[in-house]
């Protein structure tokens, strides 16, 4: 029986996918459920498991785009299991393959003195409309380009392929290479885009003492690790508890616009930005709000670590109310984050460095991090997004009267 292999629907409103990767040969036999190909999506990469075992037949190539339920590859489930001896065989007549090519070097040859009467012709060098269209986008000279049209004229492809000069070398190694983005990073960046054009995106900046957090963690991760099965007590936990409480102050920063509407939600859906092995994931920490310290740092782990093991789904990646991204962990001092459309509003931390500081009328040295909240100046205006920061470098620097009601372990459940 031959079993048709189409694609599954990673999500309501994914219509199409993008064959990454074979992960098996047209011809292998497969197991059922093994993984034969990753496809990727514009929100995740999956891995598309074989539905039966027997012989495939790939019906596309890697980097076609596939529309859902789209027929992928064959298996023949009547198809008995090599036992490997077959395959010498199969290597056998390829030995001979090169005597039986050997005429053909005469080809070349034959081909060579009709380049010349192309290079003279009226249209080398002359761009199709849609290569000059290509090329001007790019600017690039259409005389810098060595058309392999009829003629010599410059093709789509030519100008597709082309790349503008770099100067004249000076020697050492300028090698190129082109390679396809994936979906997901193509829909990142486009994504990103939209939100630079389509927002009216603004940012405040303000900054954080981290000592009273240090303090907590220096005095309670051990205990807190050892009681909660080896789980670590790290910042996201206090970043997350600090941006409910502050959502709850200012609850335009937590809704959207749609249209002429804004819509505001009374949960606190938290995307939590982490760099995957195939680019950026921002998987969601769902009503934040209504969990621990210890539920918060379960939650993060998990989805960190399906979202490095590319185990990442598209529900794992879908909502979220509002976002928060540490670029402190690649040594960020300070930036502006964009906005995670359709959010209103995204909170960026960075690196701790000390820092001298007037404390008191003193000046004392404290780990201090910058934070940065972009938010749509259409819905959230200037006090709500300022007030907000504010609430936030509040929490942050009380941490034990404001986010754990004056009782550090209970909150811990130590």
């Amino acid at each position: 029986m031959i079993l048709e292999m189409k694609v599954p629907s990673p999500g309501e409103s994914i219509k199409e996918v993008e064959i990454a990767t074979w992960l098996v040969k047209d011809g292998d036999y497969v197991e059922k459920d093994q993984a034969i190909a990753e496809v990727d999506s514009d929100k995740a990469t999956l891995e598309l498991p074989a539905e039966m075992s027997g012989v495939i037949t790939l019906k596309a190539e890697e980097g076609d785009t596939v529309a859902v339920g789209a027929v992928v590859c064959l298996i023949d489930t009547d198809a008995a299991k090599p036992d490997g001896g077959a395959a010498p065989a199969a290597e056998a007549p390829k030995a001979e393959a090169p005597k039986a090519e050997a005429p053909k070097a005469e080809a070349p040859k034959a081909e060579a003195p009709k380049a010349a009467p192309a290079a003279t012709s009226y249209a080398a060098g002359t761009p199709s409309p849609a290569a000059r269209k290509i090329l001007d986008e790019k600017n690039i000279a259409p005389a810098t380009v060595s058309g392999t049209g009829k003629g010599g004229r410059i093709t789509k492809d030519d100008a597709v392929n082309a790349v503008p000069s770099m100067g004249t070398p000076t020697g050492g190694s300028r090698g190129t290479e082109r390679t396809k983005l994936s979906m997901l990073r193509r829909k990142v960046a486009e994504r990103l885009v939209s939100a630079k054009n389509e927002t009216a995106m603004l940012t405040t900046f303000n900054e954080v003492n981290m000592t009273p957090i240090n303090q907590i963690r220096n005095e309670y991760k051990d205990a807190f690790k050892a009681k909660h099965g080896g789980l670590g007590l790290g910042f996201m936990s206090f970043f997350t508890k600090a941006v409910t409480r502050a959502l709850e102050l200012y609850p335009d920063v937590n809704s959207m616009m749609d249209g002429d509407y804004k819509i505001g939600y009374d949960f606190c859906d938290i995307s939590i930005a982490v760099s995957g092995p195939k680019g950026l994931m921002v998987p969601v920490v769902r009503n934040a709000e209504n969990l621990t310290f210890r539920g918060i740092e379960a939650e993060i782990k998990r989805l960190a670590l399906r979202a490095r093991d590319g185990q990442i789904t598209v529900d794992d990646m879908t909502g979220g109310t509002f976002t928060i991204t540490n670029g402190g962990v690649f040594g960020s001092m300070l930036s502006t984050p964009i906005i995670n459309p359709p959010q209103s509003g995204i909170l960026g931390m960075h690196n701790i460095i000390e820092r001298p500081i007037a404390v008191n009328g003193k000046v004392e040295i404290h780990p201090m991090m910058y934070v940065a909240l972009s938010y749509d100046h259409r819905i959230i205006d200037g006090r709500e997004s300022v007030g907000f920061l504010v609430a936030v470098k509040e929490a942050l620097e009380n941490p034990v009267e404001l986010l754990m009601n004056g009782d550090a372990k209970r909150a811990l459940e130590l």
